[in-house]
């Protein structure tokens, strides 16, 4: 085991201490590192700002960082995102301070296809209601909906954005003998990966067009917010189907609510939202008209959630700051911002 005293001089904090508090293994990962993180739970700026400013590490879940507390940050090295997305964070911000922001980018790149296809699959078999029914005794009517499910195999199954998770649907949707459809931001990219899992890379209106499923893949960026609007989710199969476990403000909302209360599409599975917000601490049923719609399975972004990919996204954001406090360069593919000049010098690490 590495010798990794020389830790304990570092100050950490370790956000979302409450809506997605430290797990004994992940407490475990800390203490081997000599690193005792100041637990917090605080969600504004206001709130946040006094108690993040004077550390060396920051470790972050679900709270957002925008650039007045990225300013505050007087000694910060390293703003370590435990999970994928850095949208929340204000990266262009943490690069002008000189502040390193990692991620884990391989994170539940196996629980996001599962959960993926247990919605695509559950919408198709109307699981949902079918159950209902069940409960209600109404077999009749469960026996009639269930009449006009359509079979799988042969069906196409359309991808925007075509990275791991991508990939790892794929795999999946063919075994069950679907057609995969694949697009992305860089249609001139290498094909090898699409070629070697017989995926066919489409342009955007035409997958669209193509798709009797539609799943996205693809972080928040300037770019890709509300990139399915109204005039693109037009463009959808009549009676197809869209999943998101990617982010919520991919879609906008407003057009796919009203596509689907008018049967222009047949449903929608939804693990992430731009409108409801689970990552706060009040509990209550939203306001919102999704959840009016007995055509959309919704879950509360749990898509990526599962004992083994907690543990790696540990280990992973874990070993990003490490590395950062210990003067290394952290692995190249877990490095949001490259163009970084960090505040204190940092070597290549020799492992």
């Amino acid at each position: 085991m590495s010798d990794w005293s020389h830790l304990e001089d570092f100050r950490a904090v370790r956000l979302n201490s409450e809506l997605s508090p430290m797990s004994q293994y992940e407490r475990d990962r800390f203490r081997e590192h000599h690193l005792h993180p100041f637990e917090v739970e605080a969600n504004t700026p206001a709130t946040i700002v006094p108690r993040v400013a004077d550390y060396d590490a920051i470790f972050v879940v679900s709270t957002a960082l925008p650039e007045g507390v990225i300013e505050s940050l007087s000694r910060c090295r390293v703003i370590s995102r435990l999970g994928t997305g850095t949208d929340k964070i204000d990266v262009d911000a943490a690069t002008r301070k000189g502040i390193l922001v990692t991620n884990v980018p391989t994170f539940c790149v196996e629980e996001q296809a599962d959960h993926t296809m247990a919605l695509l699959l559950a919408l198709l078999r109307k699981l949902p209601q079918m159950s209902q029914a069940m409960t209600a005794g109404a077999w009749k009517t469960a026996r009639s909906q269930a009449s006009t499910n359509q079979r799988l195999a042969g069906s196409v199954l359309g991808l925007i954005g075509f990275g791991n998770s991508a990939r790892a649907v794929a795999q999946r949707a063919q075994g069950f003998g679907i057609r995969v459809l694949a697009t992305r931001r860089n249609m001139a990219a290498p094909r090898d990966a699409a070629e070697e899992l017989g995926v066919e890379m489409l342009g955007l209106e035409d997958l669209l067009e193509q798709s009797d499923y539609v799943s996205l893949h693809l972080p928040l960026t300037d770019e890709t917010y509300h990139l399915l609007d109204r005039q693109i989710l037009s463009k959808m199969k009549p009676g197809a189907y869209l999943v998101n476990t990617s982010r919520g403000a991919i879609v906008d909302e407003t057009a796919l609510v009203d596509l689907l209360q008018k049967g222009r599409l047949a449903g929608a599975g939804i693990d992430t939202f731009e409108g409801i917000d689970v990552f706060v601490e009040e509990q209550r049923p939203p306001d919102h008209p999704l959840l009016s719609l007995d055509n959309v399975i919704l879950t509360p972004h749990v898509g990526a959630i599962s004992v083994q990919a907690m543990q790696d996204v540990t280990d992973g954001g874990i070993a990003n700051a490490a590395a950062v406090l210990s003067g290394y360069w952290p692995p190249a593919e877990n490095l949001v911002n490259p163009d970084v000049l960090p505040r204190f010098p940092l070597v290549e690490s020799e492992v």
